[in-house]
This record gives C-alpha cells, structure tokens and sequence, in this order.
C-alpha cells in the first residue's frame, strides 16, 4: 500500500505520540508500505511555526528531512496535476492543506494515514 501522512501523522509518528492508533502505527511499521510525507505538509509546518503555533525543537528545514530520514519517509512533490485538481473537489473542508494532500492522494493513487474523519467524504481512501 502507498500511504501519504497527513501533518499530524508525521510529526505523530516522529515523536512517538500516543495519539496514533494502534492500525496506523502497524501500516506504517509494515515493510511492504511505502510511506510519503507531502511537501504541502512541510509548507505547514513551516508556516505554522513561523507563526508560532508550532514549537519544533529545531528549525523546519532541518529537522523535517531529518526526522523523515530517520523514519524511511520518502518526500512527495506537489506536482501540477494534482495542483491543478483543487478546484474540482467541493469544499466539504475547510483546512487547504488536507484538500491538497487530498488532491494528491487522488492524482497518486496514495491513501491517506489520518485521524481526520472530514477526509473519507472526499473520493480517497484513508486509514486510521
């Protein structure tokens, strides 16, 4: 399976949180999984810990390729095709970044490793 990481996956995965579910825990640990983190999530963190609103105990462009190295992460770049898909998805929610990863989940054929519930409404499959 190809699982794209929704933001808090990642960064949930990284430190080893407990708020990732048993299952998401086990698809990502599973070998035969190949697992991305999208360059729209390091858009968003990067953003939000400019802002503040994500203490990260490193500068972004550091420490996300680190921690994505560390766990076998591979990146995703936000390619036209996906880009350009945005406008055909309804607006059913309302966070532009998870509409992104979304859009690119679609247009790579990827499902999506999310607590987010909002998500299943689109056409994508997620796991939790």
């Amino acid at each position: 399976m190809k699982l794209l990481l929704d933001t808090c996956t990642f960064l949930w995965i990284a430190w080893d949180r407990p708020e990732l579910s048993g299952r998401a825990r086990a698809l990502f640990a599973d070998p035969a999984n190949q697992v991305f983190l999208s360059a729209v999530s390091c858009w968003e963190m990067a953003l939000k810990h400019g802002l503040g609103k994500l203490p990260l105990p490193d500068q972004p462009e550091r420490l996300v390729p680190r921690l994505r190295d560390l766990h076998g992460i591979e990146p995703l770049a936000l390619d036209e095709e996906a880009a350009l898909m945005l406008h055909r998805l309804p607006a059913l929610h309302r966070d532009p970044f998870d509409r992104m990863l979304v859009c690119q989940a679609i247009a790579a054929g990827l499902s999506i490793l999310s607590p987010d519930p909002q998500l299943s409404a689109y056409p994508v499959r997620t796991e939790w």
